[in-house]
């Protein structure tokens, strides 16, 4: 069995674990592990906001003693998980409005009006960038900016092709994650790209009824190569491998963090 069979097959029992359990019936399991996956993605930009401080700002309205903008985008990216999760149930198609109806809701309280020699673009309301963009200095430089319109066309238009199609578990999860590398990879907008992509990954999920995947922060780094390494090479495989490896992560863990509260007993404080 090859490396590819095996890390699915790993994730096919373990799926099959994860369910028999009935995790997702627990009271607001669903809701707070929405939070993590936020939680996880903010801090792939760079938040410091820990999973119980998210907590806190989402459920109490309580702001963690960190900077103003870490708080205002974990409230955003909030906001768009739930505009998500709820048009998945609708089963609302993957159009370009739509997913610029997500990054404006990314970017609602930390973007705003910017100006280039094409014209002026807001951030906050969703538009496509008009101008070049570069990861970081010295970094890859992403399509022109004229291409942005029609690339996510095409790939919004991939994507409800297959969206409904029968597929395997394997095959789902491909596809998700081929839509996440091929939107950050196009980099439409100037800021949140990144949190779109994921957030349009995890959508599919939703839209297919599976357990949606998250990237954990202390992974940044191979994530950020496996995308790297796929973009150089025009080929999805390095990043199909490193999201297999972290879905099959993320379930180990849940599965854990159950049984070993299962196990907890209490002594009685008098």
């Amino acid at each position: 069995m090859d490396a590819n069979n095996k890390i699915w097959a790993e994730i096919g029992k373990l799926t099959d674990k994860f369910t028999k359990l009935n995790l997702t019936d627990a009271i607001d399991y669903t809701k707070f592990y929405i939070y993590s996956l936020i939680t996880h993605s903010t801090a792939i930009e760079g938040s410091t906001l820990t999973e119980a401080e998210t907590q806190l700002l989402f459920d109490e309205g309580i702001a963690a003693r960190k900077p103003l903008v870490q708080n205002l985008m974990n409230l955003d990216l909030k906001s768009a998980y739930d505009f998500a999760a709820a048009q998945a149930v609708e089963k609302t198609a993957i159009t370009p409005e739509f997913l610029k109806t997500l990054s404006a809701l990314i970017l609602k309280s930390t973007g705003g009006a910017m100006s280039a020699m094409a014209g002026t673009f807001d951030t906050s309301k969703g538009d496509y960038r008009l101008c070049s963009v570069q990861a970081g200095p010295g970094g890859k430089s992403y399509m022109n900016y004229q291409k942005v319109p029609d690339s996510v066309t095409a790939l919004c238009t991939v994507l409800r092709e297959r969206i409904d199609k029968p597929m395997s578990q394997e095959e789902i999860y491909n596809l998700s994650f081929d839509a996440h590398l091929n939107l950050v990879t196009i980099h439409p907008w100037a800021d949140g790209n990144g949190r779109a992509a994921r957030l349009l990954m995890n959508y599919v999920q939703f839209y297919r009824g599976q357990i949606p995947t998250k990237i954990h922060k202390e992974d940044r780094a191979d994530y950020i190569g496996s995308l790297r390494a796929s973009q150089d090479s025009n080929d999805n495989t390095s990043f199909r491998n490193f999201m297999a490896r972290q879905h099959a992560k993320t379930l180990k863990e849940e599965i854990e963090h159950y049984a070993k509260n299962q196990k907890k007993g209490i002594t009685l404080m008098f």
